[in-house]
């Protein structure tokens, strides 16, 4: 059963975060002070434009006969619970795709003159569980504990590939041929499977229930994991030219909600979903969606072992910052430079904007706007500071409309996002619409802009005011190339891979 790691009420929890519509929630800059939003500018730069015909997206199943090209492995490409499951090499050559319902990864090749995908052949173009065999991924090759997978992440080196898998309650490691791409577990004396199910040739591996979301960092030196089921993040030490895993020992092999099975006790990580690691290695940080929260984790270079260092919640909490409208959130993104996070939040329908803090680990929101009170000495009116948590647009897009945000278009369950390299855009997953939506970005003060009219959003057809999409059912992860080119997003219900110019 898919969701055996869950409580009833916790299912349900899911079930209305994926359903809610939502309503709910601008603008001092970076530098400080209040001035208004500048509207936005008419530029076509940034916007995407699908490829044409069958190289605009490869899909498994329906889509596939007259839409796209035909792909292996993409049964549920992109699951709704899981906003990374898309990577691109550091290359440039491969992309490759987490598909749950075929239990396996999807490796294609990159043309890096045109960004178009293609799928090898046999075993190079697929690995899956052995389960895997009966879901449309027959051909692929094999692997332990592949059962359901939600994230993958390619290491700086490009030497490996790392997934976590829901149901094997694993994370797997793969050696990545960097010539054609091909993948291959790692054998288990390499931990090439660590998982907390006693699944034969896997290590066991503590807090490891529900994996969600992979990240390596900047150094290569380790591999984390955050924890859906079980509220938390795992730590692994990256060891020698095979990339092999190995958790580190006592509490720094975990930090936890619960503080359970020896793991460190964090606080506000309810449901690990998002995760997103500082451009310079300083710190980890995690979207708690059931807390509507990320917590701040200082990460030591020379261990990888992470201590939580603070957190920024969307209620008062004592201990924590009050920030705004990030209801359960459930993905985190840096600019490339490290001075802003991005979060897209599933209950606030929300596309939200913090700064990262100059020295030190943490990351602040935009403060709303100035107010005019009444002077408690003499006539006239003064200047005070908005309360904590008050918004401004800086801070905040949400779908429709909400008090003191950003208004944004087609960005109904937002999911995953990314940046581009050169930092002028943010490009955002929507979950519900299919959308893929298109934020200019400012990189001074970094504070998102939706693109007007139809270069604001590609979506199905049936989503009025942007431009068309082809195979976009359940959009929930994209990636940006390193070249800045190309915009790959994924789709559970079209059980495709997308493919998008980016436009400059």
């Amino acid at each position: 059963m898919r969701y055996r790691h869950l409580t009833a009420l916790g299912l349900i929890a899911i079930l209305a975060l994926l359903m809610v519509p939502v309503a709910a929630s601008a603008k001092p800059s970076k530098k400080g002070g209040t001035e208004h939003v500048q509207p936005p500018v008419e530029t076509s730069e940034g916007a995407l434009e699908q490829l044409p015909g069958r190289l605009g997206c490869l899909a498994e199943g329906k889509a596939s006969v007259k839409l796209c090209g035909k792909a292996r492995a993409l049964k549920g490409a992109g699951p709704g619970v899981g906003s990374r499951a898309i990577a691109i090499s550091p290359d440039g050559r491969n992309v490759y795709v987490a598909a749950s319902g075929a239990d396996a990864i999807a490796v294609f090749d990159r043309s890096r003159a045109t960004g178009a995908l293609s799928q090898p052949q046999g075993k190079a173009g697929c690995v899956a569980s052995v389960v895997g065999k009966a879901k449309g991924a027959a051909g692929c090759g094999l692997a332990i504990g592949l059962e359901a997978p939600n994230s993958v992440a390619v290491s700086p080196d490009g030497r490996n590939v790392y997934a976590t898998s829901r149901d094997g309650a694993s994370v797997i490691a793969f050696h990545r041929n960097r010539l054609t791409g091909q993948l291959r577990q790692l054998p288990p004396a390499a931990s090439g499977c660590i998982s907390g199910l006693p699944i034969p040739g896997c290590t066991a591996g503590r807090a490891l229930k529900w994996p969600d979301v992979v990240v390596v960092s900047p150094d290569g030196e380790n591999v984390y994991v955050g924890d859906f089921a079980g509220s938390g993040v795992t730590s692994f030490s990256r060891a020698g030219k095979a990339g092999a895993l190995t958790q580190l020992s006592g509490t720094a092999g975990c930090i936890t909600e619960a503080g359970a099975e020896g793991c460190a006790t964090g606080t506000q990580m309810n449901h690990v979903e998002g995760m997103a690691i500082d451009p310079n290695g300083s710190a980890v940080y995690t979207a708690g969606a059931f807390s509507s929260a990320i917590a701040f984790l200082s990460r030591d270079s020379s261990t990888g072992a992470l201590t939580q260092s603070g957190c920024v919640t969307s209620s008062q909490v004592t201990g924590c910052a009050l920030g705004y409208e990030f209801g359960g959130v459930n993905a985190l993104s840096f600019a490339p430079d490290g001075s802003d996070v991005y979060a897209t939040s599933l209950t606030s329908n929300s596309l939200t904007t913090f700064h990262s803090l100059l020295g030190g680990v943490g990351i602040s929101q935009p403060p709303g706007p100035e107010r005019q009170v009444s002077k408690e000495k003499g006539p006239g009116k003064e200047s005070v500071p908005a309360a904590e948590g008050t918004p401004s647009p800086d801070g905040c897009t949400v779908f429709l409309r909400s008090p003191g945000c950003g208004f944004g278009r087609a960005i109904q369950a937002p999911e995953g996002l990314d940046i581009s390299p050169d930092g002028q855009n943010v490009y955002v997953a929507a979950f519900q619409t299919g959308a893929i939506d298109v934020f200019d970005r400012d990189a001074e003060t970094g504070v998102v802009t939706q693109k007007p009219g139809e270069r604001g959003c590609v979506a199905p057809a049936k989503v009025h005011g942007c431009s068309p999409g082809r195979a976009l059912g359940g959009a929930g992860s994209l990636v940006v190339s390193p070249d800045g080119r190309n915009v790959y997003s994924t789709s559970q219900f079209s059980s495709a891979v997308d493919v998008f110019r980016r436009i400059k």
